[in-house]
């Protein structure tokens, strides 16, 4: 008899803004990798191409980096605030220089990180008994 392995949790995905329309724009094989990886995610596991973002003290902000008919994407997410994934900002990386990504997207990762531990913060409180 063979045992069956139990299915893992799937963290609840929360949209931050216009991330999920944004997402929806790429073209279908990065559309497709990207949902793939934010799956892994949600299982408490991490894809290869997701990686942590510069600037935002560890591994709590990754960005999933995707290249298609040499376009580079972008999809940016947080697994640090319990129990959900939260995807901050998803685009097309348009600078040729380096892989940095612009001081302008960076900022408005920011706001919407801040925007989740809000949202977060509120689903916790109305969730208490």
């Amino acid at each position: 008899m063979s045992k069956k392995i139990p299915p893992l949790p799937v963290k609840p995905l929360r949209w931050i803004g216009p991330s999920k329309d944004e997402l929806m724009e790429f073209p279908d094989p990065v559309m497709k990798e990207m949902g793939h990886a934010l799956h892994l995610a949600q299982t408490g596991d991490k894809a290869d191409s997701a990686k942590p973002l510069h600037g935002f003290g560890g591994a709590g902000v990754l960005e999933i980096v995707e290249d298609h008919a040499g376009d580079t994407y972008r999809a940016v997410y947080t697994v640090k605030l319990a129990g959900t994934v939260y995807v901050l900002h998803c685009f097309q990386k348009k600078s040729q220089k380096g892989s940095e990504t612009p001081k302008q997207t960076i900022n408005l990762i920011k706001q919407r990180l801040k925007t989740a531990i809000e949202l977060h913060e509120r689903q916790k409180r109305s969730e208490k008994p």
